[in-house]
């Protein structure tokens, strides 16, 4: 039996170029660790990641260890807003 599943990563904010360019870059530095049955779409601000599979357990662990190199992508991306006293934010 062939097992299908999506997951669609959005901006909060979909108008802003920022996010946007974050979407991307979270999914194109996680897309060459594609292993077969899991594909990557960019495309309108967005990403789709496809998974495949024969076994549930196997999709739930692909799943879940793309979610987990998502977070921490997305918090290496947002390093700035979260030291205290970074250079990104506005000093008066």
């Amino acid at each position: 039996m062939k097992i299908e599943g999506k997951l669609t990563f959005k901006s909060e904010r979909a108008g802003e170029l920022v996010n946007i360019i974050a979407v991307n870059i979270i999914a194109r530095s996680l897309a060459p660790d594609n292993v077969p049955g899991i594909k990557t779409i960019i495309e309108d601000g967005s990403a789709m990641v496809l998974f495949e599979g024969e076994k549930v357990g196997t999709i739930l662990a692909s799943v879940d260890d793309y979610l987990m190199n998502a977070k921490i992508a997305y918090e290496m991306i947002n390093l700035n807003n979260m030291i205290p006293g970074s250079c990104t934010k506005k000093t008066n």
